[in-house]
């Protein structure tokens, strides 16, 4: 049983790194993830913002999430990195800022 539970782990450090870049890209993608999703769900279909937090939320836990009503901008963040996605318009929807 030891020899197994060794050969898991070995097993799992082994994927983690032949995946190790998309596994470092993960952080910076759970916020943006978060940011253009809850901006596209209030601004563009028009739900309430408690829908569209626990949307958001239902996927992935963030550390902070707010909503900037007057410039129609969100940020997201978690893992220790920060998105924001703005409204650009009806024909636009909402996009990552850089």
């Amino acid at each position: 049983m030891k020899r197994l539970s060794l050969l898991v782990l070995l097993g799992l450090l082994l994927w983690g790194w032949s995946e190790r870049a998309a596994l470092s890209a993960f952080p910076g993608i759970l916020s943006a993830y978060s940011a253009k999703e809850y901006c596209s769900c209030r601004y563009v279909t028009g739900f309430d913002p408690g829908y569209c937090e626990s949307y958001v939320k239902q996927w992935l836990p963030l550390a902070e999430l707010r909503d900037d009503v007057q410039h129609k901008q969100v940020y997201a963040r978690g893992l220790g990195r920060e998105a924001s996605a703005r409204w650009r318009g009806p024909r636009e929807g909402c996009g990552l800022l850089p």
